[in-house]
């Protein structure tokens, strides 16, 4: 559903502010924001009461297309998206085959043109096989190189454990490096401790155990400062640990920063008191661990240690997720729900719409350097969503959109609802219905 759209009296949560006022779109741009005219308008939409956001930029999710679709795919993950407010997305390289070439990485960009309802950015993989590889390229045309989810395919494909390719690749490489932070020799010595005492299904609830904050810190430490030795652009992924929230800085502005980090939904949603009631549902990479880090990550959130929130979405079936202990995958779906998560903490008074916005919409297209998205401004895409704060429904199999069929939300009543999502300037989404004749487009990089 393409065309003219005239949106009135809506409170624009934008750069710091809450405004009322009206939006027109047009030709899929923000033409015009103030108090407008209805005349001549195609569809006019009366926002009285409503809030709009630009449209959720999710740094990092899986969506498993290629090779993974039994999970999830391009399709059926970005319309759990737009589902959520999300109209951007950058999908991360193990998909099978793992993304370590060009090739590859145009091909997920050719299957998402065909199949995303939201905008679509994907990160190259990077590991030791394929580094010299990477570095012939023109890195900083790329979004950006990521190792998570690597360690799937083979042991030793972390990077934050190998510090001569970490070493190398931050002396050359010209994009965002972004890293999962676990040292792996610490935590393998932690599942043999495990395994010698409950065998190979190891009680759920010591996975925060087997999975450090020793682990996540002592990798943390030594990725930043490499990364400072070269003044290389390191991203830290999904944060657990407050010990590490005080390994970054907010005494300059994101733009300036060479280290940066974010925060999962999930890492402030749950806490290791959530395991006995939802055991392996809540089984993520790096673990989801105690109330303290928990309290300690929404502080460095709020302070600017934290620069993004994003969901780390990664569905797995019913099954996979159900084995024992050791064969269990890590990981679950949450990007139908990461706003409404945000926002409940708003009605909690924890944070303030601003702050997520900042978080969710502006500070990735800041540290990504995407083109023209992630705020409401005059001449920027028309991605926008727009949500009812008093609206309460219940998440049930029922409304679920992921393709695994279920979520460690369900139960969960949310008092916040995403109404409609503009993607590209189409209404893609809603109150339920979707028109899908449009498909999102390719993230472009901001030249320098």
């Amino acid at each position: 559903m393409s065309e003219t759209t005239l949106i009135k009296n809506v409170s624009i949560v934008n750069e710091g502010q809450i405004t009322v006022s009206d939006l027109l779109i047009d030709k899929g741009i923000i033409q015009k924001i103030g108090h407008l005219n209805e005349s001549g308008t195609g569809n006019v939409i009366d926002g009285t009461g409503k809030f709009l956001f630009p449209g959720i930029i999710d740094g990092q999710v899986h969506f498993r297309d290629p090779g993974l679709t039994h999970k999830g795919d391009l399709y059926t993950e970005s319309k759990a998206a737009v589902a959520g407010g999300v109209t951007s997305f950058i999908d991360m390289p193990n998909t099978f085959p793992n993304v370590l070439n060009i090739e590859i990485l145009n091909e997920k960009y050719r299957i998402a043109s065909e199949k995303s309802l939201a905008n679509f950015g994907f990160f190259l993989g990077v590991n030791g096989d394929n580094l010299d590889e990477v570095l012939a390229l023109d890195t900083s045309k790329l979004l950006g190189v990521s190792d998570d989810g690597l360690y799937f395919t083979k042991k030793g494909n972390l990077l934050a454990d190998n510090p001569e390719i970490m070493e190398k690749l931050f002396a050359n490489c010209k994009s965002i490096i972004a890293i999962h932070s676990e040292k792996e020799q610490i935590v393998e010595e932690n599942e043999n401790i495990y395994r010698e005492k409950f065998g190979e299904d190891v009680p759920v609830e010591f996975h925060p155990l087997i999975r450090s904050e020793k682990a996540c810190y002592e990798a943390t430490k030594r990725a930043i400062d490499i990364a400072n030795k070269y003044k290389a652009r390191l991203h830290i992924l999904h944060l657990t640990t407050e010990a590490e929230t005080h390994l970054f800085r907010n005494d300059i502005p994101l733009p300036q920063k060479n280290i940066t980090t974010e925060v999962s939904v999930h890492h402030l949603w749950f806490c290791d008191k959530d395991y006995k009631r939802l055991g392996k549902l809540i089984k993520w990479n790096p673990a989801i661990k105690t109330e303290k880090d928990k309290k300690g990550l929404l502080k460095a959130l709020l302070d600017d240690r934290i620069d993004i929130i994003t969901t780390d979405h990664a569905p797995h079936t019913l099954e996979e997720k159900l084995k024992p202990y050791f064969q269990s995958m890590s990981g679950a779906p949450l990007v139908q729900h990461s706003l409404n998560c945000m926002l409940e903490f708003y009605k909690q008074g924890l944070i303030s719409l601003e702050k997520i916005v900042e978080k969710m919409c502006h500070n990735p297209a800041i540290l990504y350097k995407i083109k023209k998205r992630g705020f409401i401004r005059e001449g920027f895409s028309a991605d926008l969503t727009l949500v009812d704060l008093h609206s309460d429904w219940t998440v049930s199999k029922e409304n679920l959109l992921y393709k695994c069929g279920w979520s460690p939300l369900e139960e969960t009543t949310f008092h916040t609802k995403v109404i409609k999502t503009f993607v590209n300037g189409n209404l893609v989404f809603d109150q339920g219905t979707f028109f899908e004749s449009k498909k999102g487009q390719a993230l472009t990089v901001q030249e320098n």
